[in-house]
């Protein structure tokens, strides 16, 4: 079964009097560990199909299945709970808690979900050291580097065992060395922890470490092609 099913998924928005059309009609199937992009131009529609894949905005029109959990069944509750133990997300702009280490930074999902303390501080720097960051555990986000925020970014996403990471534009931030590092490492997760990865993304080395691409112009998929060579 796939892990991300959109069925006729419109949803429009407004701006004062101006009504905009961000997504019309899109159906979209995800299998279960995919490393997909959904890419286009500022404005396409690719974060808010990502959001709605997230469950942080609801559709207008149409239906979003995710991990076996019908977005529309879903009470309030209900529908943070799937965001808190079924996805991870990885935004523009690090969303890291400066007042809180690396490793904190990393825990902070699993306290959410009542991990106890020894587990949760195992699991995280087991995670970092993964991400290539052993040794700066106890570094505040300002300590780090742009490139080493987003480690600790796509380390918090994938520490509590999600089934599915969305990025957001995770690269936008990072010089293109860093960013190459940065995708070699969310692979190598993808393959090792067997977590799907959706990006939304105009980055080109996005779209070329992606193994399917799916190409959103105002609102409408306008190309969806594998790309089986790997970088």
């Amino acid at each position: 079964m796939p892990i991300v099913q959109c069925s006729d998924v419109s949803k429009t928005y407004r701006q004062g009097r101006v009504v905009v059309q961000a997504l019309r009609q899109i159906n979209l199937t995800i299998d279960r560990g995919a490393f997909i992009a959904l890419a286009g131009p500022s404005g396409s529609g690719k974060t808010t199909l990502l959001n709605l894949i997230g469950g942080l905005d609801q559709v207008d029109a149409g239906h979003i299945i995710v991990n076996g959990n019908d977005y529309q069944q879903l009470s309030p509750s209900e529908m943070a709970d799937v965001r808190m133990h079924q996805i991870g997300f990885v935004f523009q702009s690090y969303n890291l808690i400066p007042v809180l280490s690396a490793l904190e930074n990393v825990e902070y999902v699993m306290l959410l979900q009542g991990v106890p303390t020894k587990e949760r501080q195992t699991r995280a720097r087991a995670i970092l050291d993964e991400v290539g960051l052993a040794g700066k555990y106890d570094r505040r986000p300002n300590e780090l580097s742009g490139g080493q925020q987003q480690r600790v970014a796509v380390a918090r996403a994938i520490v509590s065992g999600p089934a599915i990471v969305l990025a957001d534009e995770p690269t936008a931030n990072l010089d293109s060395k860093t960013g190459e590092r940065l995708l070699t490492i969310m692979r190598q997760m993808n393959t090792s922890h067997q977590v799907t990865f959706i990006f939304s993304t105009h980055d080109a080395m996005v779209m070329e470490f992606a193994q399917r691409l799916v190409i959103i112009r105002d609102g409408e998929i306008t190309e969806d092609r594998s790309t089986p060579d790997e970088p």
